[in-house]
C-alpha cells in the first residue's frame, strides 16, 4: 500500500472537514507516519478516520479526535506536556513535532505491554522528545510538573484534582468526561480560576485510575 498517498488523502480530508485548520497541525500530520502505530495485521486501515484496537481492551483513537485535540490546546514550540494515556504512541508523536527538539512530553501509561510498545514503535519514528512512564496516570507526574499543557485520552467521571493541581497558570487541559460516551472538556487555569468549556461528545475508553473509574 502506498502509504504516504493515504497519509495525504487523510490531511486534506481533515482539512476539509475543519479538524485541521493550523499549518502546523497539518505539518505535523504529514511528519508522522501512522502505520507505525498500529498493530502489523492493521495497518492497511492506517490511514482510516477511525480508532483501531491496539490490545489490552484499548484504541489508537481516530485522526479526527488527534487533530481536533491539537489545534484545541493550542501546542506550541517549547511547551512541557503531560499525556495521561500511551496508547500506542501516536497521539504523542502527533504532539511531539508540534512541540519540537526544545519541548517535552510525558506521556503516562498503566498498562505496561503497551507502554512499551509505545516506546517502541515512538523509536522506530525517530523521536526523541518523548518519555513513556508506567502509572496511574490519573495522579501525573508531580516530580515533572507544572505543565503547559495536559491532555488526556480516556475518559473520566470528573476532572482529576492532580492534573489541576499540576497545570501550570495559564495552562490548557484536555479531558473527556463521561463513561465511554462523554463530553470533550477544555480546562483553562487563570490564577485561582479554573475556566471550563465543553468542545463536544466524543468516546474513549475509561479512565483506570485512583481518580478514574
Amino acid at each position: 500500500m502506498e502509504f504516504a498517498m493515504e497519509k495525504e488523502k487523510l490531511v486534506l480530508r481533515l482539512k476539509q472537514s475543519g479538524y485541521i485548520h493550523s499549518k502546523e497541525v497539518e505539518d505535523a500530520f504529514l511528519r508522522i507516519s501512522r502505520e507505525f502505530f498500529v498493530p502489523p495485521s492493521l495497518s492497511r486501515f492506517a490511514y482510516e478516520d477511525r480508532p483501531l484496537d491496539i490490545g489490552e481492551g484499548q484504541t489508537i483513537s481516530a485522526p479526527h479526535m488527534v487533530a481536533l485535540m491539537a489545534e484545541a490546546l493550542d501546542v506550541r514550540s517549547g511547551l512541557t506536556i503531560l499525556e495521561v494515556g500511551s496508547g500506542s504512541g501516536y497521539h504523542a508523536a502527533v504532539m511531539s513535532v508540534l512541540i519540537g527538539p526544545n519541548g517535552r512530553l510525558y506521556s503516562v501509561e498503566r498498562i505496561p505491554n503497551l507502554a512499551e510498545n509505545a516506546q517502541k514503535n515512538l523509536e522506530k519514528a525517530g523521536i526523541n522528545n518523548v518519555i513513556i512512564c508506567k502509572g496511574d496516570g490519573s495522579l501525573g507526574l508531580p516530580d515533572h510538573s507544572p505543565f503547559d499543557r495536559i491532555y488526556v485520552t480516556c475518559a473520566a467521571p470528573d476532572i482529576p484534582q492532580p492534573l489541576i493541581d499540576q497545570l501550570e497558570d495559564g495552562g490548557k487541559l484536555l479531558i473527556p468526561i463521561g463513561r465511554v460516551y462523554c463530553e470533550l472538556t477544555s480546562i483553562e487555569k487563570r490564577g485561582e480560576d479554573i475556566i471550563s468549556k465543553v468542545l463536544g461528545g466524543c468516546a474513549f475508553v475509561p479512565l483506570i485510575g485512583k481518580h478514574g473509574f
